[in-house]
């Protein structure tokens, strides 16, 4: 069957496989952008009618040198200035290198395997390690993003907002779990009607509280190199949350956690990781700067708004800085 608008895809309990979802042909562009197919020009035209009234803007990216220490010994945001040689004092280049998972960053399809039926990983679409590995092959690569970039509409669940009304302290770093209801009782607060073909963006709490720590508490931070003992406030992740994002068709999730979904997992059953990035072809953001962002909603008192991200444009790229801004 062609699947060809968020009117023709499937309830959740329709689907066969509620963990997978692969209509498009493999090495195809439309495998490559996942659910972001479905931002055709004129669900991003009315998109951009609803939601662009004020003019005020706010980017999303994190500095890129806040996270100095990031976990999972990855590498740290390394820049350096040089004169163009022979131009010494008349003119300056910059040399980056920096792994995109070290700060504000869309996770790629090509970055999260799941184990499928047949007891082997693959990643969306059914694509192999060696394919990934494969210098000459661009399947799902992060390029097939950027050649039209993401624009959509976006909606804020600010948990820290909500957690201060309800008189505690939403700390990022504690592995509380958001609860579906939750996030239902702030869309209802806020007033926010979800439509197909949203961004939900998550407000957790990770970049004000790693601002707030010592360098020595960073420094114990990356000394813990075991996944299951690192500890991320995020999305509790269940069967119910996984309805939820499919039957509100949702095309991205991004937080400002180190995952958008809590950890360590409560239900290994419903890992969001399996399930979005290689199942269902949705791209993840983790540690977006969503205070701005906030302050901005609060200002308004509108909780939606229009995204734009622009991804790197290298075909096999595994994740990318986001390049992210809101518009109201």
């Amino acid at each position: 069957m062609s699947y060809t608008s968020f009117a023709d895809l499937p309830k959740f309990d329709e689907l066969k496989d509620k963990q997978r979802f692969w209509p498009a042909k493999p090495g195809s562009r439309d495998e490559g952008l996942g659910m972001l197919r479905y931002l055709t020009p004129s669900h991003v035209a009315e998109a951009v009618k609803s939601e662009v009234r004020t003019g005020e803007r706010v980017c999303v990216n994190w500095d890129m040198t806040r996270l100095e220490t990031p976990g999972f010994n990855r590498f740290p945001c390394q820049h350096e200035i040089v004169p163009i040689p022979n131009y010494e004092g008349i003119a300056w280049d910059d040399i980056w290198r920096f792994n995109p998972q070290a700060g504000s960053q869309w996770d790629g399809f090509r970055h999260y395997g799941a184990e499928q039926p047949n007891g082997k990983r693959a990643w969306y679409g059914g694509t192999t390690g060696d394919e990934i590995t494969d210098l000459s092959n661009d399947r799902i690569g992060v390029g097939h993003w950027a050649q039209d970039g993401i624009a959509a509409r976006g909606f804020l669940i600010d948990y820290v907002s909500y957690a201060e009304k309800k008189g505690f302290e939403a700390n990022g770093m504690t592995g509380h779990a958001i609860t579906l209801e939750e996030v239902q009782e702030i869309v209802k607060e806020c007033n926010i009607t979800i439509k197909p073909g949203d961004m939900f963006f998550l407000r957790c709490g990770f970049t004000k509280t790693w601002e707030s720590l010592t360098m020595d508490q960073k420094k114990e931070y990356r000394a813990n190199t075991q996944v299951q003992k690192h500890k991320h406030s995020g999305l509790i992740q269940s069967e119910a949350v996984t309805r939820f994002l499919w039957d509100n068709h949702i095309v991205a999730v991004a937080g400002d956690g180190v995952s958008f979904e809590v950890r360590p997992n409560r239900d290994h059953d419903w890992s969001l990781h399996h399930i979005l990035l290689a199942g269902w072809g949705v791209p993840i953001g983790e540690m977006f700067d969503l205070e701005r962002l906030a302050e901005l909603c609060k200002k308004l008192n509108r909780w939606t708004f229009f995204v734009t991200s622009s991804p790197l444009n290298h075909p096999r790229g595994v994740a990318s800085p986001p390049n992210c801004m809101a518009l109201f």
